[in-house]
């Protein structure tokens, strides 16, 4: 999810690497943390700045679907549970900013790239969320997936990425739950509700398959994250995880999952499901999704405005520093 189109270098055998890449690596292997002030390849710091970056954008991304309907919720309840979700989100998004900008990269150079275009977000926030019903999708599908892959990167081997994560995925599993109370309350409801249920479903289903990256066999930059343990599952590993989870959720609410090949495989152990539409993905991915241009529009907007709030914040720790300064110059 948060590695879709992440690139990292090529693995090396042990014999092409150095002295100090294969201490690197046995410790990786062992278990052990890798800390700021620790040698790190470039290419394990590189990949980390770009897969924390896109973790960070998609948690602050991801408020614009729901905030838009924090006004529009259906009693004060739902509003002001939607109102923390959201703020949880923007939390998540700064414990991972924090921890990208213990490799040396400025959270001004993170920001720049998101609005550029350089870096990514993850896809599933290019699509509109429509109605009340899709908040329940979101919750329900969306964080699911995003629990699926956070859950694994508690164990990362980079130490600020896997401690943020234990936080994150706290808060992440009261998101999917009230997603999906959000999901059982309409499928219980009228019938006009449990028809926008389903359509919620059917609209966020392959979307949420997407979120996991592409098919392994098409996913030829994972090898070296996962020696690294900064990536910790493949991807058709996490997506066949969160399908055979999902379906009988779907199903306890009385909805039907969109996949007319969806069935159990009792060999495997396993459903069988068909792929989602890649050649979609790799569109949204471009930025000619339904809603990309709307999302980054919000993001650099919300930038422009509150450069007075950092312009500030900048003046008042200048003047402190040349306060401590001039008492520094006084004592002496």
């Amino acid at each position: 999810m948060y590695a879709q189109m992440v690139k990292s270098e090529g693995m090396k055998s042990p014999e092409e690497m150095s002295p100090e890449e294969r201490a690197f690596q046995e410790r990786v292997d062992r278990g052990e943390k890798i800390e700021p002030k620790e040698w790190m390849p470039e290419g394990y710091r590189k990949t980390l700045i770009r897969q924390m970056g896109q973790h960070a954008h998609s948690e602050i991304v991801g408020q614009l679907p729901e905030g838009n309907w924090i006004t529009r919720a259906p009693t004060l309840e739902r509003k002001a549970i939607l109102l923390a979700k959201v703020q949880d989100e923007a939390g998540h998004g700064l414990y991972l900013y924090s921890a990208a900008e213990t490799l040396g990269v400025s959270r001004d150079e993170l920001m720049e790239k998101l609005h550029s275009g350089a870096m990514k977000y993850s896809s599933i926030f290019n699509y509109p969320t429509l109605t009340w019903a899709d908040m329940g999708a979101v919750g329900w599908l969306v964080d699911g997936a995003a629990i699926m892959n956070q859950v694994p990167l508690q164990r990362t081997s980079y130490g600020p990425y896997s401690r943020a994560m234990i936080r994150i995925c706290k808060e992440e599993s009261f998101h999917q739950r009230q997603g999906y109370a959000i999901m059982m309350k309409m499928a219980q409801g009228t019938p006009e509700q449990k028809e926008m249920a389903q359509d919620a479903l059917n609209r966020f289903w392959y979307p949420s398959l997407m979120m996991f990256g592409p098919s392994d066999k098409d996913s030829v930059h994972s090898a070296q994250s996962m020696a690294w343990k900064i990536k910790m599952n493949t991807n058709d590993e996490l997506r066949q995880k969160f399908v055979d989870e999902t379906v009988p959720q779907a199903k306890y609410l009385g909805l039907t999952v969109p996949d007319e090949t969806l069935k159990w495989n009792e060999e495997r152990g396993h459903y069988d499901f068909a792929e989602p539409d890649w050649d979609e993905f790799f569109e949204v991915i471009k930025g000619n999704g339904p809603c990309n241009e709307e999302r980054l529009g919000a993001r650099r907007e919300a930038w422009d405005k509150g450069a007075w709030f950092r312009d500030g914040l900048t003046a008042y720790a200048e003047k402190a520093a040349a306060r401590r300064a001039a008492s520094n110059v006084a004592a002496e």
